[in-house]
C-alpha cells in the first residue's frame, strides 16, 4: 500500500521555510515553532546558515504519526491541512467498506501555493471534508448499534416469549398463596396449596407458573398417601408439559418437567437436557440445583450430586428439604457420621417434617439398627397418613419382639404381600425385603413384575442400598442396563 501511494505521489523535496510552510497551509512562523515545539523534521544544509530542507514523506509520517505514543504532545489535526501524500489508498478486497475507511483514513486535500484566496479555499475544503466525515461517521455508528441491536434482540427473542404473558393480580395472589402452603409440605398444606395453584388456573389460564405449582404439587401428593404414584406422576407431566409450553423460557417449568420425567417415567435422557435447560436459563434456581442433585445421586453420580446440593443450599440455605436431602446424600457418598449427624440435627428442630425420619428409617434398615429403623418407620407412616405402611410396622414390631431382626423382615414380608396382592404396595418393595433376606430368586422375580408394571421405584433400582444382595446376579445387571440406569 505505501509503494502504491508513493508512485501516484513521489516523494518531494521542499527546500525553504515558504516552501514547508506552503505544503501546510501556514505561515513560516508556525512551522517553525512546530519544528521547535513539536519535532517537525525539517534538515538543515550543512555549512549554509538559515537553508533548510525537508521532505514531503517525512511530513506526512510526523502528520499521521499525531496521537501516537511517540509524540504524546501532538498537534491536533485540526491545525494542520492535510497533504497529498495523506491520500486515502482505494478500498481493496477484503478491506474495511467505504464507510469504515473513511473514519480511519486521513482527508486528502491537494494543497497549492498559500495566498489569502487559496487558504480560505482550502478551509472550506476542509469544514466540507470534515462534515461528510462526520456523517459517514454517524451512518457507520448507527449501523453498528443497530447491528448490535438486533444481534441482542435476536437473543431475547430465543429466550423470551414475543408476547410475555403478564398474570392478573388475582391470579399472581392465589399462586403465592399455593406456594406457602406447598413449602409446608404437609398432607394438609398440600391439599390447600393444590386448591390455590387451581384457582390461579381457572382465573388465568395462560399463568406458566401456576401450572408449575400444580404439577409440584402432585409430585408431593404421591408421598402422602393422598394420590397414587402412577397418577400424580402422569398429573405432573401433563401440568409442567403445560408450563412449558405456556412459557419455554421459564425454568421453573422444564425444571420440574425434568424431575417428573426421570422418576416419573425413567426418561433419564429427556430428564438431563431438561435439567440442563433450567439450570441454563436460571443458573441463580435453587430448586433446579436441588432436585439436580437428587436425580444425579439415583444415578450413583455422588460427587456431582454433592456438588449441586451444595449449591442449592447456599441458595437458600433455610430450606429443611435442601438440608434433609444433603443429609441422605452424604450417606450415598459414604460419609454415614456426617449424614445422620445432619438428619437427627433437623429431625430434632422439624418433628413433623417427614424427610428426616424416611431417611433415617433407611439407614437404620441398611446398618442393622432395626430399633431405631421401627421407630423411624413408624414416624414416617403416622405423618405421611399411610395406614398400610403403618400396619406393615406394626408387623414388623411385633416380628422383631418375638423373633429378633430375622422375624422382624419375615413379618414385613407377609404384611407386604397380603397388600401386594390388593394392589396397595409396589412389587419392589417387596423385593427389597426379600433382597434383605437373602432370597435373591424370589427378589429378582419381583423386580421382574415391578419393571412389568413399569412401577416409578424402578429409578432406584441401580443404587438402592436395600438390593446390595441382588446387585452382582446378572438378571439386575440386565434389567439394569435396560432401563438404562448403569
Amino acid at each position: 500500500m505505501i509503494e502504491d501511494r508513493r508512485k501516484r505521489c513521489p516523494n518531494r523535496r521542499l527546500d525553504s521555510w515558504k516552501e514547508i510552510a506552503s505544503h501546510f497551509g501556514r505561515d513560516e512562523r508556525t512551522v517553525k515553532r512546530w519544528e521547535k515545539d513539536r519535532g517537525l523534521p525539517v534538515r538543515r544544509l550543512p555549512g549554509a546558515k538559515g537553508r533548510v530542507y525537508a521532505f514531503t514523506d517525512d511530513l506526512a509520517r510526523w502528520m499521521n504519526g499525531l496521537g501516537h505514543p511517540s509524540n504524546p504532545e501532538g498537534i491536533e489535526r485540526s491545525e494542520l491541512l492535510p497533504t497529498a501524500s495523506n491520500e486515502v489508498d482505494p478500498q481493496p478486497d477484503g478491506e474495511p467498506s467505504t464507510a469504515e475507511a473513511a473514519v480511519t483514513a486521513p482527508v486528502t486535500i491537494f494543497t497549492q501555493p498559500s495566498t489569502r484566496k487559496t487558504g480560505f479555499i482550502r478551509w472550506l475544503l476542509l469544514a466540507a471534508a470534515l462534515a461528510v466525515t462526520c456523517a459517514l461517521v454517524f451512518v457507520l455508528v448507527e449501523k453498528r448499534v443497530n447491528g448490535s441491536a438486533s444481534a441482542t434482540l435476536s437473543i431475547a427473542q430465543s429466550t423470551t416469549p414475543a408476547n410475555p404473558h403478564v398474570p392478573t393480580p388475582a391470579a399472581k395472589e392465589l399462586y403465592l398463596q399455593g406456594r406457602y402452603y406447598w413449602n409446608k409440605r404437609t398432607p394438609v398444606d398440600l391439599k390447600k396449596a393444590l386448591g390455590y395453584f387451581q384457582q390461579a388456573i381457572a382465573g388465568d389460564p395462560n399463568y406458566a407458573l401456576a401450572y408449575v405449582g400444580l404439577a409440584d404439587c402432585y409430585n408431593l401428593l404421591r408421598e402422602f398417601a393422598a394420590m397414587p404414584e402412577e397418577e400424580a406422576y402422569h398429573k405432573a407431566i401433563e401440568a409442567a408439559k403445560k408450563a412449558v409450553e405456556l412459557d419455554p423460557t421459564l425454568a421453573e417449568a422444564h425444571n420440574t418437567l425434568a424431575f417428573d420425567l426421570f422418576f416419573g417415567t425413567l426418561d433419564k435422557k429427556a430428564a438431563e437436557q431438561e435439567f440442563q435447560t433450567a439450570l441454563k436459563l436460571n443458573p441463580n434456581y435453587e430448586l433446579a440445583h436441588h432436585w439436580y442433585a437428587s436425580y444425579l445421586v439415583t444415578l450413583g453420580r455422588t460427587n456431582e450430586a454433592l456438588e449441586q446440593i451444595e449449591v442449592a443450599r447456599q441458595l437458600n440455605s433455610s430450606s429443611r428439604s435442601i438440608l434433609a436431602d444433603k443429609g441422605i446424600i452424604l450417606f450415598y457418598a459414604g460419609r454415614r457420621d456426617e449424614s445422620i449427624a445432619l438428619l437427627k440435627q433437623l429431625e430434632d428442630t422439624e418433628p413433623t417434617f417427614v424427610s428426616p425420619h424416611r431417611y433415617l428409617a433407611l439407614i437404620d434398615l441398611v446398618t442393622g439398627n432395626y430399633e431405631s429403623y421401627l421407630a423411624e418407620a413408624k414416624k414416617v407412616a403416622v405423618l405421611s397418613g399411610h395406614q398400610t405402611d403403618l400396619l406393615i410396622v406394626k408387623a414388623a414390631a411385633k416380628g422383631f419382639q418375638h423373633g429378633g431382626p430375622e422375624g422382624m423382615l419375615n413379618a414385613m414380608l407377609a404384611e407386604q404381600q397380603k397388600a401386594f396382592s390388593k394392589g396397595q404396595v409396589h412389587a419392589f418393595r417387596v423385593a427389597e425385603t426379600l433382597a434383605l433376606l437373602g432370597q435373591k430368586d424370589q427378589a429378582l422375580a419381583y423386580l421382574r413384575t415391578s419393571y412389568q408394571h413399569h412401577e416409578v421405584e424402578l429409578s432406584g433400582l441401580a443404587t438402592d442400598p436395600l438390593l446390595g444382595n441382588v446387585r452382582s446376579d446378572p438378571s439386575y445387571q440386565e434389567l439394569a442396563m435396560h432401563l438404562g440406569l448403569v
